[in-house]
C-alpha cells in the first residue's frame, strides 16, 4: 500500500499545498503478493488500484499527476467540508465532458463510488449547483458509511467510525496489502478532522502509519470550544495510546508553525514521526 500526501493544508490552501488530499494505491505485484498469502481475496483483480481519500480545494491537479482521473476506483470523504471535498465538483466536470473519456463522448457513464456521510450526494450536487431535477448519477454512485462497517474496495478494505468534529465526520481505517513486506497486511489509519476521541484512537489501534490532522497549537487555539481540531500534542497522544508505528502530521492552515506541532506531537509519542509534505509519499 502506498500512501500519496498531495495536499496537507488545513482550511483552505496554502501557497505550498493544497488542502487535504491523499490518494492510496495498491500496484498489482502487491495485489498478485497479497492473493498468494491470503491477505487478499482471490478474486481480487491483479491490477493497479487507485482510491482518493478525502479531495480538497486545489488537490484535483496534484492528483493528476499520479493517476488517471479515469483510473479511480472510489472516492472516500471524511465529512464535507470543502477543504476535504471540494473538486469533487472538478472531478465531476472531468469525467463527463472530456473529449474523449468523458461521459457525454462515450455514453459510457462511469459510476464513481463516493462514500462519504448521510448527506453526501445532496451537499455534492449543491456544491455543483445542480439545476432542479438533475442529479450526478451518471458520473457518480453515492454511498453513505455506516459505523463499523467496513466497505471493500479491491485489495482495500475502509472501515469508518465517527469522530468528534462539528459536523458528520470519520476517521478512516484502510486495511490492505503491504508494498514493504510483500504477502503481509498493513492499516493505514486516518483521523480526518477530529478533536480527542474514545473512537480516534481505535481507528488508530496498531496502525502502520497514522495519518493524524494538527490544525491547533496549544495555548493559541486553547480557548476555541472542544471538538474542533487535534493539536500537535494531542495527535501525538492518539498515536502513543493507539501504539501506531509511524505518525505523520498533515492539515496544518497557512498560520501554523510546523516546527511547532511537530515538537509537541513529539513530547507526547516517542515513535517515528513527520510532517506531510505536499504531493508526499509514504509505503506501508
Amino acid at each position: 500500500m502506498i500512501l500519496r500526501t498531495l495536499g496537507v493544508a488545513g482550511s483552505a490552501p496554502r501557497p505550498d499545498s493544497p488542502a487535504s488530499t491523499y490518494l492510496v494505491q495498491v500496484p498489482a505485484d502487491a495485489v498478485a503478493a497479497g492473493i498468494a498469502s491470503g491477505v487478499v481475496p482471490p478474486d481480487v483483480a491483479v491490477r493497479d488500484w487507485n482510491v482518493v481519500v478525502d479531495l480538497g480545494s486545489g488537490g484535483l491537479g496534484y492528483l493528476q499527476r499520479h493517476v488517471s482521473l479515469h483510473a479511480l476506483d472510489a472516492v472516500a470523504l471524511s465529512h464535507l467540508h470543502p477543504d476535504h471535498c471540494a473538486d469533487l465538483s472538478g472531478l465531476y466536470v472531468h469525467l463527463k465532458y472530456h473529449p474523449e473519456l468523458g461521459y457525454a463522448s462515450t455514453g459510457v457513464p462511469p459510476h464513481l463510488p463516493v462514500y462519504g456521510p448521510a448527506d453526501v450526494a445532496e451537499r455534492a450536487g449543491a456544491m455543483y449547483g445542480l439545476h432542479p431535477g438533475e442529479s450526478m448519477h451518471e458520473i457518480y454512485d453515492f454511498r453513505t458509511w455506516t459505523d463499523g462497517a467496513g466497505v471493500r474496495i479491491g485489495p482495500l478494505v475502509i472501515t469508518p467510525r465517527p469522530v468528534f468534529h462539528p459536523v458528520e465526520a470519520y476517521g478512516l481505517r484502510v486495511d490492505g496489502p503491504s508494498t514493504l513486506r510483500p504477502g503481509a497486511a498493513a492499516v493505514l489509519a486516518y483521523t480526518g478532522d477530529t478533536d480527542y476521541c474514545d473512537t480516534v484512537v481505535e481507528v488508530a489501534r496498531d496502525a502502520d502509519l497514522l495519518l493524524a490532522e494538527a490544525a491547533f497549537v496549544q495555548g493559541r487555539d486553547d480557548a476555541v470550544e472542544a471538538g474542533i481540531h487535534l493539536t500537535g500534542a494531542r495527535a501525538g497522544r492518539v498515536a502513543r495510546e493507539a501504539h501506531v508505528s509511524r505518525l505523520v502530521l498533515t492539515h496544518l492552515p497557512s498560520w501554523t508553525d510546523p516546527a511547532v506541532v511537530l515538537a509537541e506531537a513529539r513530547a507526547e509519542y516517542a515513535g517515528p514521526s513527520c510532517l506531510a509534505t505536499p504531493d508526499g509519499c509514504k509505503e506501508l
